[in-house]
């Protein structure tokens, strides 16, 4: 036994001498990416376009036909192995004119609010709405009041975001509710409208939009957002004068539905191309912006994967796909096309699995790390490799949520990713007329593109 042991101790040494080359190569390849992005800001000037010379491309409109046209030829131009459009069936909502929401009092007397229709809202009328206003702050008060305070008025949803969450989504997610559905609920006492304070921490005059939902129990009445400002306002006006007016005027409209498409490109696998890692953002946006954060960012950064990968020369061993998701603001037409068909591409003959699927639509700002939704097995393998990735601030590695696009996949097995940006700022712009491409910092950006395709090249080479 004495013998055996200078040679078992060689081979320890020798695997480990290759487990610190492989290290190594590795990190040496991720420089390449972040250096390639940092020196060449190809995916902030493809933005700019995208934001300045389209802009706002709300699913059915022009303009988001446009975009998809936009990143068909983009992606074709990086020559990839195949670029297609996926169809898909959207609806067609449109604001119309500008909206109109002034306050009318005898005691304080006019005051003219930013507002903006809410997404699906119907309109006034060409008369407008003329009536007294009652504020709540959450669906138990508004249940409290009861039909007897709340019928022929308009129900004003004033509750703020709460700032004490250090990631600003949970500050989102806790306020959302009485914008994705006051409407429905006001409705049940007879609201004759709906005016709801922006969902948005910062303190500003920019309304901020957003989808919300009827319920065809109920009549569809307008909904409007208010910008934090005049939401304070107003709650100050009712408590000088409990009967003073508010009134509104919009002219939204729902149109027909129609196609549009995803937008899909791949760049072959040399060893297992019926094994795909997928990953990708949305390209319709709001119609008030340009949609640069919410998701300008996140398309332009995935599309900048496929450029890397080629600028690189690195040849993947599975198929990568980048997909320019449509309709992920309005109802998440585009998500749902892209999972039937991966489904019915896991029952073909060749079946086509993924590996993994990743998605970025938390703004172009500082990337800070991965959120996982998969098993903990799965993981444990990604955290592995935070050595490697905490150099360039990529150190929050977790189990956690994903995204609304790649979400359909999960009753697949697919294990889902996010890319997780620094939150701070990103609930200031999102679904605002601030959303605008002078918000982004080129090197924020870039460093999300570049963190994305470190991280696919990590499971292309290693798996899950």
């Amino acid at each position: 036994m004495l013998k055996r042991a200078p040679y078992a101790f060689f081979v320890y040494i020798l695997l480990l001498t290759c487990q610190l080359n492989a290290q190594n190569t590795d990190s040496l390849i991720l420089r390449r990416f972040f250096t390639e992005a940092l020196s060449n800001p190809v995916a902030y000037h493809n933005l700019n376009f995208l934001c300045t010379h389209i802009g706002g491309r709300l699913c059915g409109s022009n303009k988001a036909e446009e975009a998809v046209n936009w990143a068909e030829k983009l992606l074709m131009s990086m020559n990839p192995d195949t670029v297609y459009l996926q169809p898909v069936m959207v609806e067609h909502w449109e604001r119309g004119f500008k909206e109109t929401a002034r306050i009318t009092s005898s005691k304080t007397g006019l005051q003219e609010l930013s507002v903006c229709a809410l997404g699906s809202s119907v309109g006034t009328g060409p008369q407008g709405i003329n009536a007294e206003v009652v504020e709540v702050h959450n669906f138990l008060e508004l249940q409290d009041l009861g039909r007897k305070n709340i019928e022929g008025k308009i129900v004003f949803f004033n509750r703020a975001a709460d700032p004490t969450p250090i990631y600003t989504f949970e500050a989102y997610g806790g306020a959302v509710d009485q914008r994705a559905f006051g409407a429905m609920q006001a409705a049940r006492y007879g609201a004759t409208a709906v005016i709801v304070r922006s969902a948005t921490l910062a303190h500003d005059n920019y309304p901020h939009t957003g989808i919300q939902h009827y319920a065809d129990s109920v009549k569809a009445i307008p909904a409007l957002s208010v910008s934090t400002n005049d939401a304070d306002t107003l709650s100050s006006r009712l408590k000088k004068d409990p009967n003073l007016k508010l009134f509104i005027l919009t002219s939204c409209a729902t149109h027909p539905e129609s196609v549009s498409h995803n937008v899909i490109a791949e760049i072959k696998g040399t060893e297992h191309p019926n094994e795909v890692i997928a990953f990708g953002g949305h390209i319709d946006s709001w119609d008030i912006g340009q949609g640069a954060h919410d998701d300008g960012a996140g398309v332009v950064q995935t599309i900048e994967v496929l450029r890397l990968f080629k600028a690189l020369g690195i040849k993947p061993r599975h198929t990568l796909r980048v997909i320019v998701f449509m309709d992920e603001e309005y109802a998440q037409r585009g998500a749902k096309a892209y999972a039937e068909s991966a489904k019915q591409e896991s029952n073909s003959i060749p079946a086509i699995h993924h590996l993994a699927a990743i998605e970025s639509d938390r703004g172009g700002f500082t990337p800070q790390g991965f959120s996982i939704d998969a098993p903990d097995s799965i993981v444990k393998i990604i955290h592995s490799w935070q050595p490697l990735l905490q150099p360039y601030g990529l150190w929050s590695i977790a189990k956690g949520g994903s995204g609304v696009d790649i979400r359909d996949l999960k009753p697949q097995g697919v294990p889902l990713i996010a890319l997780v940006s620094d939150s701070q700022r990103y609930f200031d712009y999102q679904h605002a007329a601030s959303d605008t491409f002078d918000k982004v910092h080129p090197r924020e950006l870039q460093l999300g593109s570049a963190a994305i395709a470190a991280l696919v090249f990590l499971i292309d080479k290693y798996g899950l």
